[in-house]
């Protein structure tokens, strides 16, 4: 699962902003899905055999479990700060933070809102995220600050039409 995931992520990250002979970017490519991979398996292995020594300790499985073991699952495997467990922990909050407002409106801690709250939702991650590439960059995760750099400030020069099909940051003297 992880090299399905992984692997065309990095290959389309790879050819956009790294340099490099195609050799040095076939390896990174493959380091990165491996790297991906890899924890993935540590971390389902780690999780499952928690939960079922402490589902054999206890006699039965509680809802505790689940948490402990994947604390543990986390610390372990993806406790390193690289750029392959950023990206992953960084897709797990905004699924979380999305999942935690759902679970309030469940349970009656927050109302159901009246209209859709997406559009704002959206309206505060864009002003929030174009607010910290302008003004507080090295904030932002490197792959995050290449795209934006890619999209908000390459995209000011325009040599030909290969700039908008291909990659609009030239290397050579054209």
């Amino acid at each position: 699962y992880g090299a399905k995931i992984r692997a065309p992520h990095a290959l389309v990250m790879t050819f956009l902003f790294k340099s490099g002979s195609l050799r040095e970017k076939l390896k990174s490519i493959a380091q990165a899905t491996y790297t991906h991979s890899r924890n993935l398996a540590y971390f389902v292995f780690t999780y499952k055999g928690l939960m079922a020594l402490q589902s054999q300790l206890q006699g039965k499985k509680i809802p505790f479990h689940s948490f402990f073991a994947a604390c543990i699952g986390g610390w372990l495997v993806f406790g390193e700060n690289n750029p392959i467990n950023s990206q992953i922990i960084m897709y797990l909050l905004s699924r979380i933070l999305f999942g935690l407002s759902r679970l309030a409106v469940e349970k009656g801690y927050i109302p159901q809102p009246k209209q859709d709250p997406f559009p704002l939702v959206a309206a505060l991650m864009w002003g929030t995220v174009l607010w910290l590439f302008e003004y507080h960059r090295q904030t932002l995760q490197p792959s995050l600050q290449s795209s934006m750099t890619y999209l908000y400030d390459d995209s000011d020069v325009w040599h030909d039409v290969s700039d908008f099909l291909i990659y609009n940051k030239r290397t050579d003297s054209k």
